[in-house]
């Protein structure tokens, strides 16, 4: 008899305990807010997402304890409420970034809009696979992560608590954050930085090249959590692209007198942040996408068998009509689920139709179309994101190469039509973003489905609690993606301002019109042996915004021309794309859009990231990793290195003294990995309270109080003493097991 046929859940299907109540949803919500916006800022600055699920789990359970007892499905429903966000989220970032690389602002509205539908789109999809992937698969397809979060759901109901350990790491990660975040106090600096430029008999060995860190919390967590090895291979591209490539590129271009393509500057004059993000962004971009090809065809098999299975066992027979009866096998009904699918599709033509991209103003039947690219491609990419998840797990579901697939082919067809201006570009992301919106939002759902399977809960009500997180959290993604843009936005004077006319501009340069803001503090050139010096603009109006994309002229991005002086003065740095918040994904998204749409590119720099690729995986190495690790800078695989280490010796010292896998960090419901959870929620929450007070005074003029760079802590050594005490309380608290890793192992003993 096939497992799915004797399997019991925890809570049978004829018990009906309080599962969907509105504390759930709301207390959901407000993880869904939380950990959406927390998603956005780890992705854009590390390229990396975590899942939500456990420590919502976890918190949910002791918050509602102390209002009462919950049940167990309803700390489910919180769960997968809050982990809503979390989903939807990492499709976000993964693609309309790439907005901002094209040139375009980031609209509210158009992210607000494009994410409750791809979103919306995963749920109705996954409904009618439910049966298939959750329940008749049941011993086939193992959902790692909704397994692992119904363990810790079970643990509750026993009596059992792991939130210390979460709020552990709130508070010491909080705590930390608040005096190293340059927003925020700033005692010590945020990122140590050592730039070795040797110079024995003037050979200048090691100029342009720099170890650094960016010692934060949220990096140290993340570490922790995807372990040494893969964290290694992220450093490992980190050290070709800062202390391999850079150097060489110093070493063979010092000596030119004239920019080399694509800078604006000699490159005798760049610092290495300015290498890196002129040169190794590029090759970056290019070894991305070459190794999201290879994983792609490397899961092509597994994408072909999904979609054979999906289409041949999708449908409902009288045996499923008749379990439908049960409570725990209550889908919301195939008519709402076609009818709502249509529903989304006249919406998402309407909003096409009547908030066009400015620029890519097409006729109805191509927006028509254009809906039904996002429904036909969304279908495709949701059954094998969902089969993939119950096989690998939602961080090895290969989203971004399904993204690539899906931009490629739209592209292909306005290359066709002939729509190969910039803004044809932005429509193109307008359709890959919600596709891989609604492929991420519908693993993420699997996971939590197969959740609710193992405990017993009712599907409909958990696909209504996804729908109400989708909503809630899509506020707080946009607000966070807009804030980041502009908190983490500089203004640089250019140290040789380029003389340009207005009405003669360079192919792949557009005026986008007068800025708009007044005052701006611009960052000078440095100068040798002085202190960064900043000037204030009070007149910042009279300047005319200038956009380069694929220019041969310009380094991509946008830039303030004083029509006085006919010249661009000013380069306007946004904070998305900026080192700071680099978007690996949505920058890889928007050269692929470009590569084929304007074919201008620096396709030696793209093609040199290619061939990287092609020789890591003939070394046996998934390239992927290491792909993102060469793109990023060092101060973020640095920093996410260290706390894989962490985890080597938490493993390699429970390994030493015969511990289980219950009171080691091997498991997901370690106490390391859940106070590692912790850092990681307040290393984002500190950092987004930062941005915020970053706009606060931008918009007010006035200052908050921080310690000056002058006084005797700001030093690198303090950053590192004090970072390494905070990886040192990882390793202590990793160390001690808490009481419910007892009650774990007990009900794995049971099972």
């Amino acid at each position: 008899m096939p497992e799915s046929k004797i399997f019991r859940p925890f809570v049978p299907a004829s018990e009906d305990r309080r599962e969907l109540s509105l504390r759930a949803l709301l207390l959901g919500s407000i993880f869904g807010v939380i950990f959406g916006a927390v998603t956005v800022y780890l992705g854009l600055r590390a390229g990396l997402t975590v899942a939500a699920s456990i420590p919502i789990s976890v918190l949910s359970i002791s918050i509602l304890r102390a209002f009462g007892r919950a049940s167990i499905l309803e700390n489910n429903i919180v769960q997968t409420t809050g982990n809503a966000g979390q989903s939807i989220a990492s499709g976000v970032i993964f693609t309309l970034p790439a907005l901002i690389f094209l040139g375009f602002d980031l609209e509210s509205s158009r992210i607000f809009a494009l994410a409750l539908f791809g979103g919306w789109l995963g749920v109705l999809f996954m409904i009618p696979l439910r049966r298939q992937l959750i329940v008749e698969e049941h011993g086939v397809l193992t959902y790692p992560e909704g397994t692992a979060c119904a363990d810790v759901l079970q643990a509750g109901e026993r009596g059992g608590s792991f939130a210390s350990r979460v709020f552990l790491g709130l508070g010491l990660g909080g705590l930390y954050t608040l005096f190293q975040n340059e927003n925020l106090l700033r005692l010590f600096p945020a990122t140590p930085n050592w730039s070795p430029d040797f110079d024995p008999r003037g050979a200048q060995i090691l100029k342009g090249a720099a170890i650094r860190a960016d010692v934060t919390p949220e990096y140290l967590g993340v570490g922790y959590i995807i372990g040494a090895r893969v964290a290694a291979v992220m450093l490992a591209g980190g050290v070709f692209s800062w202390l391999v490539l850079m150097p060489a590129i110093m070493f063979f271009g010092k000596h030119l007198p004239a920019p080399l393509y694509p800078g604006v500057t000699p490159i005798a004059q760049m610092s290495p942040s300015d290498l890196w993000a002129t040169y190794v962004r590029p090759m970056g971009a290019g070894a991305v996408a070459a190794s999201g090809l290879i994983t792609l065809l490397r899961t092509m098999p597994t994408i072909l068998n999904a979609l054979s299975s999906g289409f041949a066992k999708m449908g409902f027979g009288k045996g499923a009509e008749r379990s439908r009866l049960l409570r725990t096998e209550n889908d919301i009904p195939m008519t709402m689920v076609v009818g709502g699918s249509l529903v989304l599709i006249l919406l998402m033509f309407l909003f096409l139709d009547l908030k066009p991209i400015p620029g890519a103003q097409v006729g109805w039947l191509a927006n028509l179309a254009a809906a039904l690219l996002v429904v036909v491609f969304g279908f495709l990419f949701v059954t094998v994101s969902s089969r993939i998840v119950g096989i690998m797990g939602s961080s090895a579901n290969p989203v971004s190469g399904m993204t690539i697939a899906t931009l490629m082919a739209v592209a292909a067809i306005f290359l066709v039509k002939g729509w190969t201006a910039p803004a044809f570009g932005a429509l193109a992301i307008t359709v890959g973003g919600m596709v891989c919106i609604a492929s991420a939002n519908a693993g993420d759902s699997s996971q939590d489905l197969k959740t609710g399977f193992l405990i017993g809960a009712t599907p409909w009500k958990q696909q209504v609690a996804v729908m109400v997180g989708v909503i809630v959290s899509v506020f707080s993604i946009g607000a966070t993606l807009n804030a980041m843009n502009k908190g983490l936005e500089s203004f640089k004077e250019l140290p040789v301002a380029r003389a340009i006319s207005l009405a003669s501009l360079p192919e792949g340069v557009t005026n986008q019109g007068t800025f708009k803001r007044n005052r701006v503090t611009v960052m000078l050139p440095p100068r040798a042996g002085a202190a960064e010096a900043r000037e204030e603009l009070t007149d910042a109006n009279r300047y005319v915004v200038l956009n380069a994309i694929g220019s041969a002229t310009l380094e991509d991005g946008k830039y303030l021309y004083n029509p006085a002086t006919g010249k661009i003065e000013v380069q306007w740095i946004q904070g998305i794309g900026s080192e700071k918040a680099a978007a690996p994904q949505g920058r890889l998204m928007a050269t692929v859009i470009n590569g084929i749409l304007s074919r201008r590119l620096p396709w030696s720099l793209v093609l040199l990231g290619v061939a990287l690729v092609i020789g890591i995986e003939l070394l046996g190495v998934r390239s992927l990793t290491f792909a993102v690790g060469a793109y990023l800078s060092i101060g973020t695989t640095l920093a996410i290195f260290c706390g894989g280490v962490v985890r080597w010796l938490v493993d390699r010292a429970a390994a030493r003294g015969g511990e289980t896998a219950g009171s080691g960090a091997e498991t997901e419901i370690s106490s390391g990995s859940l106070y590692a959870s912790g850092l990681i929620a307040a290393g984002g929450i500190m950092g987004l309270l930062g941005v915020c007070l970053n706009l606060y005074e931008a918009a007010t003029g006035k200052t908050a109080p921080q310690f000056p760079v002058t006084n005797p802590f700001y030093k690198d050594w303090v950053s590192v003493i004090s970072f390494l005490a905070l990886a040192f309380s990882l390793y202590h608290f990793a160390r001690r097991p808490l009481d419910s890793e007892k009650m774990m192992e007990e009900i794995e003993r049971e099972e």
